[in-house]
This record gives C-alpha cells, structure tokens and sequence, in this order.
C-alpha cells in the first residue's frame, strides 16, 4: 500500500495531542482490500493465519485512584476486513491512564467491544501481568540462513530472485529463518525490523536465494501485515511448495510488536517472542 492511498486521518506521521482519558475514537481503522488489491491476492484468500499484536504499556486507575498496569495482547484474524494503524492503537492504550475502571474484566471487556469495532472482526485480547509475561524464546526453531556468504545488489523487492535447487525433485520439510531483515514504514519511511521464518513442504527452495529475496525488502515500503502477505504470495508463485507458512515477528515501535502469519497449514502462528522484541 503506498502513502497515496492511505486515510488522511491516520496520526502516523503527524503530531498529534496525547490524551489520557479514555477515547476510543482514536482508533484508526485502515481496509486490508486496499493493499490485497494492490498485490492482486485472489478470493477466496489463499491463505490463513493472524496478526498478534503484544503491547506492553497499558495503564488505568483503579476506584481508589490506583495506578493499574498490564500488558496486553491482541489476536486478529487476517480475514478481518481491517487493520489498525499501529499508532493509533498507542493512542487509544494511552488514553486509559487516566481513567477509572472497577475491574481488569471491565478493561478487557472495553478492549474486545472497542477492538472489534475496530478491526470489523471478532479478536481474542488478553491482559497479561508485567510481572509475569511469557518468556521470550532463546532461539528461532529451523536454520538461520544468514552466514551464508552471498552477493546482494537488489534492496527493493526483487521476487525473480527465488529459485529451487537445480536438479532436485525430492520433498523436504525444512524451516528457515533470517534476522536481517528490514522494510519501510509507507507513510513515515522509517525501517522496521524483524526476524522472518518460511516453513515449507515442498522441492528444496535455494537458501542463497530466499536470503537475497528477502533481504531485498530493505528499502520495500509496505505495512508489516501486507510484508508478510507478499513474501507468501511470492514463494507460493515461484518455489510451489505443497505447504507453505511465513511469520514476521516485527520488533516494538512505540511499545507495540506485530507479528503477521500466514500459511495454507495453520490458522495460529508459532506464539514466538523473540528477545530483541
């Protein structure tokens, strides 16, 4: 999706005012047929998955005027009809932490009506405790492509430079992943980083190759979710593997990780956190 085609109202990119009293109508939705159409994804979509979404900096009074915290995370189906733009949803969080709620069932049962409005779809919200959130994962499972020693030349998406193994018709099942990733914001041009795992069934894909590939989203500007759908749609054109799972985990801006999945396996993606996220 390119700047041209956004909402005007979106506040990524703006000033805009901070407020701290609760306003749901912070919430900026963005209509994920725009980008889909820009790629040319097919309906019924050809794949599934979700968008989890951890944002670590909730915060909201109690009846005693207590300060409360908590983390949260969101999981969004990527056939909702909506995205939320990510700094909206900053927005909308921070605009608890002066407001008065008598419960954390109330503040989760204002998140899921809120979000689902949002989002035009049904979305799972846990509220997690600071003190005991998930332990982040001390490796990626598969193999890491990136000691690979390879010429790169192409940093704006290049999908021809996929290629199978020459000569191999066997099937492997294999996962692999790189941490060299980075695309751009499409409104604010700043990077976003993040690790990307491709799982596969399938005649074995040329890691040189998936490596170039994906590191020429370097300078590609697009959202995370439409990111990941991309580099699915991509493989899926030029490697054909019978099963196909891609998963982005994105690292926080503003307190906020993304981690899009998609596959034609599963609807749930791995629930990794990584430790630089």
């Amino acid at each position: 999706m390119t700047a041209a085609k956004l909402p005007n109202a979106l506040p990524l990119g703006r000033p805009v005012e901070y407020r701290d009293t609760y306003t749901p109508s912070l919430l900026a939705s963005i209509d994920r047929s725009d980008s889909r159409e820009a790629m040319a994804v097919p309906e019924p979509l050809p794949f599934k998955g979700e968008d989890v979404w951890n944002a670590y900096e909730l915060t909201w009074l109690d009846d005693a005027g207590k300060p409360e915290v908590a983390a949260v995370r969101i999981n969004v189906p990527c056939n909702s009809p909506s995205m939320v733009e990510s700094k909206s949803l900053k927005l909308y969080l921070n605009s608890f932490a002066q407001t008065g709620f008598g419960s954390r069932s109330e503040v989760l049962g204002t998140l899921n009506s809120d979000l689902g409005v949002a989002f035009r779809a049904p979305v799972m919200i846990e509220l997690l405790d600071v003190g005991r959130l998930p332990p982040t994962a001390s490796h990626m499972p598969g193999t890491c492509i990136d000691t690979l020693d390879v010429a790169v030349s192409h940093y704006d998406r290049t999908p021809h430079l996929l290629q199978l193994e020459d000569g191999q018709e066997r099937m492997v099942k294999e996962t692999l992943y790189t941490h060299l990733f980075r695309s751009l914001c499409p409104v604010t041009g700043q990077p976003d980083f993040a690790t990307v795992s491709v799982r596969y069934l399938g005649r074995p894909i040329r890691r040189s190759a998936l490596l170039r590939y994906l590191i020429s989203y370097r300078c590609h500007q697009a959202f995370h979710e439409a990111t990941v759908e991309q580099i699915y749609l991509d493989i899926a054109a030029y490697c054909r593997p019978e099963q196909l799972s891609v998963s982005g985990h994105f690292l926080r801006r503003g307190g906020i990780d993304i981690n899009p999945f998609r596959s034609n396996v599963e609807d749930r993606g791995p629930g990794l956190r990584l430790g630089r996220q």
